[in-house]
């Protein structure tokens, strides 16, 4: 059955580069060096005693966690040398912060038998990382028969993922049990990556809970709060399509609030995609409001900005910035049927997240958010507003929703260690 999905994949060729200029012309780095994606690399193997690590982090989030365990993995293995994979253009330009010297950056082979081989071919790794949901066949069929072993790490599998591997079983089960290990963040996920097939399955947590803070990014934001004298500020983060034009509908009902005594917040909308900042920014301009996007002003925000109604945070790796300049974040992708993304990074600044009733990617850091009083859920984003307005009016309510936060973060520590330990163990012993 496998042939089935090979003779697909090596179809799908024509329409895998048609895709990437589309894709292309909105953002650039999808025209890079396109030819790697088909197995044609100009790089070579680095050089250099030690070993050779190659990890796959398809997009951003992936990339951010593979982040804090190659941190712990270089502390450990100081000689390492990586070789750095990815799927979209926003994992690659974050990527790119993470090389050192002799350390390589390409893009992930295409799944057919042939670019999958050259590239394993061209660069021989010792080890391998899949991060987080990363299942390729005939990426893990071939690593396997070139003795690479091939862990899946941060790995999650919600029930619904489940399912849809169950029923394509005759095709996924093969590559879950040709992994040598799989680190599940939850004992959940444990259960679902053992019930597919997956060898070696352990709760080692979820990676993200080790990810510092930027510190210069808190300062800057402690300076654009002193320069907007005290307005407060509730955030729209990583949000997905639907999810702006439903809290935009909402927020003519947040200005009679204003009629009230309440203070007018800012409203400070992230995008989870780049491609849609433009959009976005055009949807808040037409319902009437004054829009400055964080593009627009370097160090500081002009003094139009500070008389918007609407921010947009048009910039990539600044969510650090964003959550404490935040006092609230209504979560992005729990709002629509999307499962919602991650509340971690929110939690270990210390900002209070309301979420949607749909956090199934995320389903135990959720729960034990909400149990740790770190975050609310509401039923849709009517509620979420509403509840908004409730933390940012009790100061009290609002600085144990802070501390909490906190304590929930550092509570979860230590999944970089372990995973490390773990991938050091995988490589082979001569």
């Amino acid at each position: 059955m496998r042939s089935v999905y090979n003779l697909a994949t090596w179809l799908a060729q024509p329409l895998l580069r048609r895709k990437l200029r589309r894709r292309g012309a909105a953002e650039p780095g999808y025209l890079q060096a396109v030819e790697e994606r088909f197995g044609h690399y100009g790089v070579a193997r680095p050089d250099g005693s030690g070993p050779l690590v190659w990890i796959h982090a398809v997009s951003l989030g992936e990339t951010r966690a593979a982040a804090i365990l190659l941190a712990a993995l270089r502390q450990r293995l100081p000689g390492m040398r990586l070789l750095l994979t990815h799927g979209t253009a926003t994992g690659r330009a974050e990527g790119a912060r993470l090389l050192q010297a002799g350390d390589v950056q390409v893009w992930q082979p295409w799944d057919t038998p042939g670019a999958v081989r050259r590239f394993l071919a061209q660069f021989r790794p010792d080890v391998g990382v899949l991060m987080e949901t990363e299942i390729w066949p005939n990426l893990i069929h071939e690593a396997r028969a070139h003795g690479v072993p091939l862990a899946l790490a941060n790995a999650r599998l919600s029930a619904k993922s489940l399912r849809s591997a169950q029923r394509a079983g005759w095709l996924l089960r093969p590559a879950y049990r040709a992994l040598s290990a799989a680190w599940a963040q939850t004992e959940a996920d444990a259960e679902r990556l053992r019930a597919i097939g997956a060898p070696n399955v352990t709760v080692l947590g979820n990676l993200k809970f080790d990810a510092s803070p930027d510190a210069a990014q808190q300062a800057q934001a402690a300076r654009w709060r002193a320069a907007m004298g005290g307005r407060p500020v509730v955030m729209l983060a990583s949000s997905r399509e639907g999810e702006e034009t439903e809290l935009l509908a909402q927020i003519d009902v947040r200005r009679r609030a204003t009629a009230q005594g309440s203070a007018s917040p800012l409203w400070l909308i992230v995008p989870r995609h780049p491609q849609r900042f433009d959009e976005v920014a055009e949807l808040a301009r037409a319902d009437g409001l004054r829009v400055a996007r964080r593009s627009q002003w370097q160090a500081q925000p002009t003094p139009e900005a500070l008389q918007a109604e609407v921010w947009i945070g048009d910039s990539l790796g600044e969510m650090t910035l964003y959550y404490r300049l935040a006092d609230v974040a209504l979560l992005g992708g729990s709002f629509a049927p999307l499962g919602g993304q991650n509340l971690i990074e929110a939690a270990a600044c210390g900002c209070p997240v309301i979420m949607g009733p749909h956090t199934f990617n995320f389903a135990e850091a959720a729960e034990l958010a909400l149990a740790a009083g770190a975050a609310q859920r509401v039923p849709d984003m009517a509620e979420g507003l509403v509840a908004a307005r409730r933390w940012l009016d009790d100061r009290a309510g609002h600085a144990t929703g802070r501390q909490a936060a906190l304590a929930f973060s550092a509570a979860h520590r230590g999944a970089a260690a372990r995973s490390a330990k773990a991938l050091v163990e995988l490589l082979p012993k001569a």
